[in-house]
């Protein structure tokens, strides 16, 4: 099953349990994908698992944003309610790669691409991150390239 489907389902699911705040998340998931699929202009009915781990992800950094924002703003309850969001969000994200994992692949990335100085350190977090292919965030990369350099 994708994970297109898995969200028409749950959705379902929610809808039967009376859980308002899940239902309205994978409601907003649903609605993003459809705009994808409009703006696409696809023959299909149904996105892909990658379009959708995009949108998930973008729907994630929208919340990350927005907590950050209440936060500094003084508005625990908002942050509050945005974080219980983001956790039925980050749910259907694919488990990341540990920063040790992701450490050794840079180091071996580091003496394939035969970079020595910093000035380099783009390339590198582009090989990696082509690599990894969604597995280990950008920060997370970018880090651990920061530390080889150190």
């Amino acid at each position: 099953m994708t994970l297109h489907q898995t969200i028409k389902n749950h959705i379902k699911e929610a809808m039967l349990a009376k859980d308002e705040r899940r239902t309205l998340v994978l409601r907003g998931i649903q609605a993003e994908m459809q705009r994808e699929l409009i703006a696409k202009k696809s023959a299909t009915n149904e996105s892909t698992d990658e379009e959708v781990l995009a949108i998930i992800k973008r729907l994630v950094k929208q919340r990350k944003d927005s907590i950050d924002q209440f936060t500094r703003g003084g508005r625990p309850e908002l942050a509050a309610s945005e974080s219980k969001e983001l956790k039925i969000l980050e749910a259907y994200l694919p488990a990341t790669m540990p920063t040790a994992e992701i450490k050794k692949i840079a180091i071996a990335k580091k003496a394939e691409l035969k970079i020595a100085d910093k000035a380099d350190a783009g390339k590198l977090i582009g090989a990696i991150s082509k690599e990894l292919k969604g597995r280990a965030g950008g920060s997370d990369i970018k880090q651990v390239v920061d530390s080889l350099f150190a």
